[in-house]
Order: structure tokens, then C-alpha cells, then sequence
């Protein structure tokens, strides 16, 4: 008989102690470690850090919000639209990172037009290489949760989700999704250290859109489905709201050398000779 992984650790991070969860931690950390990438960028490539707070704020609202909001409106639009004041109440759980993409790129484009030295193009492009850190750390909280699990398997590696209670071995779809974004960070962030594709605006994000949710789309067929509406469908929502998501990317990076800029900085040509 094979011996499976059990899986039973407390969501919490110091139980009885503080209510400080293993998901609300990693994803805090998604932000904290971007925030100090992002940083480093923009020293890179001389931009004002000043701003950069302010980016924070804004990409921090815009990614809970438009997460929330995703989840509600594309997974449970009859129940929230029935209750829409429970759509506030986010530490029930419940945010989709479609939403969170929606967010973001909307909340970018505000801050831009605020900070025109640092426009849409310039921060979606390194906004995405620590998005997909974040979603790599968000997903190690989702297995801390013991949430969005995979299908009954027979795998040498598969988890028995102990806290569902019914002894199933499953497919840890929560790591297999964590070290997939993992790699695709150390992928964009060395296009954008080592490749010119940065300056190219609008290269990053749209391989950042194939990228994450090309493998979304395909991750989907090993997991449960998210929520009871999705039984019956060939397809569940977060299958279909990959597709368009995965054309556009495509399109942002065909038609992104003709939004190539002009010349890289003087902060990018001195950094690439120190190297």
C-alpha cells in the first residue's frame, strides 16, 4: 500500500497565540519581496523611488479588490448579487486571481496617469516578473489552507487533505502551480536583467499573460472544481476566463516591437558593463 502525504497543518501560525494565518503571511510576503524588487528596478533604471510607495498602495487595493470582486461576480454571482454587502467580508475567503489581474492593470493605469514618468508599459512590464513570485507564495498559503486541492490520484506524491475528512489522495495542485509561477518569475526576471524585452513595452506582460495562464488553463483538468456551479461544464470559469486572457498576451507581444522605446537608459547601459 503506498504511503501517502497526510496533510494537516494548522492554518495558523502561532495557534492560541496570535490569529495570524499562513495564507494572510505568504501573501503579505508576495508583497514585501516585490516591493524591494521593484525597488531595485526602478534604481536601475533611474526612476523616482519617491513614487514608489504610492505604487504600492495602489497595485495593494487594486489586487484585493479586483480579486474579491472577480471571485464573486465570475464563481458566485447569484449569492453576492443576492448579499452584496457579504462581497466586503474578504476574510470569509474567496478572491480569484483573474479579478486580481483586472485590479491590477486597472490600478496601474490610474497610477500612471499620476505619474506620467513612469507610465502604464514602463510598470505593468516589471509589475508582472513579482506578480509571479507572489502567485507562487499565495499558492503555498492555498496548501497551507488545504484549499483548491486536486483530483482523487494514485501518484506516488499525492496528499490526503486530512481537514476534509474523507482519507482521498489528491493531487497537490497547490505545489504543482507554486513551482511552476516560481519558475516563470526567474524566467521574466532574467528576460528583463539580461534582453533588451523591457524596453519593448508591453513584451513582459503579455508573456507573463501566455505564460500564467496558458498553464492555468491547462492546470484546471487536474483539479476540484472551485465552486458548485462549475458541475457539468467542459470547461470551468477558471478554464474560460483563461482564454481571452492568454489571446491578449499574445497580442501585446506580437505588436510589441512597435512599441519598442527608443533607447535604453544610461542607469541600464552603466549596470549592464558592472555585471
Amino acid at each position: 500500500m503506498l504511503s501517502y502525504i497526510h496533510w494537516n497543518l494548522n492554518p495558523y501560525v502561532l495557534p492560541g497565540v496570535l490569529p495570524v494565518r499562513w495564507y494572510g503571511l505568504l501573501f503579505m510576503s508576495g508583497f514585501v519581496f516585490g516591493y524591494y524588487i521593484i525597488q531595485s528596478m526602478y534604481r536601475r533604471e533611474g526612476k523616482d523611488l519617491a513614487a514608489l510607495d504610492n505604487l504600492s498602495l495602489y497595485v495593494g487595493l487594486g489586487t484585493i479588490l479586483g480579486a474579491r470582486l472577480g471571485h464573486c461576480l465570475f464563481y458566485e454571482p447569484a449569492y453576492y448579487l443576492s448579499h452584496p454587502m457579504q462581497m466586503l467580508y474578504i476574510w470569509e475567503g474567496g478572491l480569484a486571481s483573474h479579478g486580481a489581474v483586472i485590479g491590477i492593470l486597472l490600478s496601474t493605469f490610474l497610477y500612471g496617469r499620476r505619474y506620467p514618468q513612469t507610465d502604464f508599459w514602463f510598470v505593468t512590464d516589471r509589475l508582472v516578473v513579482v506578480i509571479a513570485l507572489a502567485g507562487s507564495l499565495i499558492r503555498l498559503g492555498n496548501l497551507a489552507n488545504s484549499e483548491i486541492y486536486g483530483l482523487p490520484t494514485s501518484v506516488p506524491w499525492a496528499f490526503v487533505f486530512e481537514r476534509l475528512g474523507d482519507g482521498v489522495p489528491r493531487h497537490p495542485t497547490q505545489l504543482y502551480e507554486s513551482f511552476y509561477y516560481m519558475i516563470c518569475f526567474f524566467v521574466l526576471y532574467n528576460i528583463y536583467r539580461e534582453t533588451d524585452k523591457a524596453q519593448q513595452k508591453g513584451f513582459l506582460l503579455g508573456l507573463f499573460m501566455v505564460m500564467i495562464f496558458g498553464f492555468r488553463f491547462i492546470i484546471e483538468f487536474w483539479k476540484e472544481n472551485q465552486v458548485p456551479m462549475e458541475v457539468g461544464f467542459t470547461l470551468n470559469m477558471g478554464q474560460m476566463l483563461s482564454i481571452p486572457v492568454v489571446l491578449v498576451g499574445l497580442g501585446l507581444m506580437l505588436r510589441s516591437r512597435e512599441f519598442a522605446s527608443e533607447k535604453p537608459t544610461n542607469t541600464l547601459k552603466k549596470d549592464a558593463i558592472q555585471k
